[in-house]
């Protein structure tokens, strides 16, 4: 690989982003603040929902936003670019293998989205206090957990980038994120689903889950969640099995 076009490529996203600031940072805060302060907020406080769901409901809203802001990063530059832009050929001359300008463009989204997820644990704390009780017991779990659920964002979007036409860019919202974020423990933990038991193994094949379980497992672990070793192994397979498709699907739209 050669590391200077790959960081010269990461170096000017990350011009782009600092150039469109403004719409990144409403993009990463707005989403984050509403759901904290509409779930946690209104109708804890209306009486609506128990105290205790400020806690419970945090990890499912980082996983929320993580997944979400990765996907857009990687999803929508590459439609843009391999549909209508076509500022992708300049990025495939550069003196670098085709995976890695794919790669390049997973640690830009991973990147975001982590920015996307940290971003949610400051805000909860300043609109949910008091009664948000968080207990980070292992930092190091945590940060292996957060950067896994990052990739597997970013890798995701990497596969809806290369596969998905720009004119279907909002079946791709409501038809594959939106039941994502249904049905991946994101407002519930996986074991509430225990009375719908072969829903609750349906939704085993949604990455989200395993985002949501682990997140609450690493800051909110009084409350059930699945167990941490299927969680890291699920989260892997997931991260290499969608970089894997993600590489697939992009050598085949930018050699055609």
């Amino acid at each position: 690989m050669n590391s200077k076009a790959f960081l010269a490529l990461l170096a000017r996203d990350a011009h782009v982003a600092r150039r469109n600031l403004v719409p990144l940072l409403f993009q990463t805060f707005l989403q984050p603040l509403l759901f904290v302060f509409i779930f946690g907020r209104v109708m804890v406080g209306s009486g609506y929902l128990p105290a205790a769901y400020k806690s419970l409901l945090l990890p499912g809203i980082m996983a929320i936003s993580m997944v979400f802001t990765g996907i857009w990063a990687v999803a929508m530059p590459l439609i843009a670019e391999f549909q209508f832009t076509r500022e992708i050929e300049d990025r495939l001359l550069a003196p670098i293998d085709i995976s890695w300008v794919a790669v390049e463009k997973v640690v830009a989204g991973l990147i975001q989205a982590l920015v996307a997820g940290l971003v949610v644990i400051p805000l909860a704390g300043i609109i949910l206090r008091p009664g948000l009780e968080l207990r980070l017991t292992n930092p190091l779990l945590f940060i292996c957990i957060t950067l896994l659920v990052a990739g597997f964002s970013a890798c995701g979007g990497l596969v809806l980038g290369c596969t998905v036409d720009q004119q279907h860019i909002g079946l791709m919202f409501s038809m594959v994120l939106t039941p994502m974020i249904f049905f991946g423990c994101t407002y519930y933990p996986w074991s509430a689903l225990s009375k719908f038991p072969i829903l609750q193994k349906v939704v085993l094949i949604n990455p989200l889950a395993y985002a949501s379980e682990g997140l609450r497992a690493t800051l909110v672990s009084q409350f059930p969640h699945l167990s941490i070793p299927l969680i890291l192994a699920a989260l892997v397979a997931f991260d290499l099995f969608l970089l894997a498709v993600g590489l697939r699907q992009f050598h085949k739209k930018a050699v055609s």
